[in-house]
């Protein structure tokens, strides 16, 4: 009975097994034309379709994905820099398929036997950061912190403000702001404690920083030059009896009840002696600060801007200035109007805006009346330094005339 029971099952058993074997053959045969379609049509889109990667092979090796990670940081500098012009960061972010769609069209990047395809690095070089990171970030935390690679050294009320923000619009330079005052006030705080004012900058760029008192202080030029002995130095310089009663002017608008000009040009009066203890007057001796100078840093790498000059043909000063700096002529004529009002040139559209821009309400202030006695006085004293000035750096600047 036992049996013939287990014969009675067997059958059913065999079927079963039929069954699932039919069961997974069918099921590898789908796999099988699953993957077959799968590849056919990775084929036809690799065909068919523009790709920033192209390879002999099926695969990328390990080294040609390593190789992408330059072409992302080039991506994100030019997504920032390009959504600058869009409105700032968010416009950039927004703009981001753009401008992985044009990497596609552009420069090539060399793979194994293969190529990549980028911006050209003269687009990326052309675009501006936003103002309200100008002297503070870099696109996307990218960059780094250097110490200034030049400086604007001088001289207060010869047109430093006007050159720094000039320079600012050039998309290879990045400038703080605010005047650090290191090497005069600040400088027992340390070197680091000055990287960290400084902006962050991507390669090929240059850092820089203005402080007009530096040519006048007697420790700056060693303290600089213990620094970086590289250091390239800009010196505006404007006729020393102009910028003394503009040194003046400035001090009056905030001290309405200091002496007159003329009581604190002169130790007496009566006898004419000049008071070169009076910082207005001390500071235009052109010739004397210089000789300090020389002492660290030769003539080639120093630059003295005409502050007359800066006002006269902005574009021909700032382009002996991006010479100096080893810097494509980018800010031109084109960028500059005359202010009638203020007097002096103003930037059709300033750094990261499309709007104009004149520097502030306390520069371009009326000069005082002074007596004429007094103005001839000053420049007969100031003559000779001026002459000795004209020959140390063969520049003639026409203060004489």
């Amino acid at each position: 009975m036992a049996f013939s029971r287990i014969s009675r099952l067997d059958p059913p058993s065999r079927g079963i097994f039929r069954k699932a074997v039919v069961m997974l053959c069918s099921l590898l045969a789908s796999l099988i034309l699953l993957h077959l379609l799968t590849e056919r049509c990775a084929t036809t889109i690799t065909s068919t379709s523009p790709s920033p990667l192209k390879s002999s092979s099926s695969s990328f090796s390990g080294r040609a994905f390593e190789d992408l990670s330059p072409v992302r940081s080039k991506r994100l500098a030019y997504e920032w820099s390009a959504g600058s012009e869009l409105g700032g960061y968010g416009a950039a972010r927004r703009a981001s398929s753009r401008v992985l769609a044009d990497e596609r069209a552009r420069q090539v990047l060399e793979l194994p036997g293969e190529s990549l395809l980028l911006p050209a690095p003269d687009l990326v070089a052309s675009r501006r950061v936003p103002p309200r990171f100008a002297g503070k970030l870099s696109p996307l935390g990218e960059g780094s912190k250097k110490l200034p690679q030049a400086l604007i050294i001088g001289v207060k009320k010869g047109g430093t403000r006007a050159l720094l923000e000039f320079l600012r619009v050039h998309p290879d330079i990045r400038a703080v702001g605010a005047e650090p005052h290191f090497f005069d006030r600040n400088y027992d705080n340390g070197l680091e404690w000055y990287r960290e004012l400084m902006p962050k900058t991507l390669e090929g760029q240059i850092t820089m920083e203005k402080t007009p008192s530096y040519f006048v202080t007697r420790e700056a030029p060693a303290r600089i030059s213990a620094m970086s002995r590289d250091t390239k130095l800009i010196v505006v310089v404007r006729d020393p009896v102009t910028r003394a009663i503009s040194d003046y002017t400035q001090t009056l608008s905030k001290k309405p009840d200091i002496p007159s000009f003329e009581s604190l040009t002169f130790k007496n009066r009566t006898t004419g002696l000049i008071d070169t203890s009076w910082s207005a007057i001390q500071i235009g001796i052109y010739a004397k600060h210089l000789d300090n100078w020389l002492q660290y840093f030769p003539m080639d790498q120093i630059l003295f801007v005409s502050g007359e000059r800066l006002i006269s043909d902005p574009a021909g000063e700032l382009g002996r200035v991006q010479d100096f700096l080893g810097l494509k002529r980018i800010i031109t004529d084109k960028h500059f109007y005359f202010n009638q009002t203020k007097g002096f040139p103003c930037l059709k559209k300033a750094e990261g805006s499309s709007k104009p821009h004149c520097l502030g309400k306390t520069k371009g202030r009326t000069h005082p009346n002074i007596d004429p006695e007094v103005v001839q006085r000053l420049r007969d004293f100031y003559r000779p330094f001026n002459m000795k000035f004209y020959q140390m750096t063969g520049r003639f600047f026409g203060w004489d005339d």
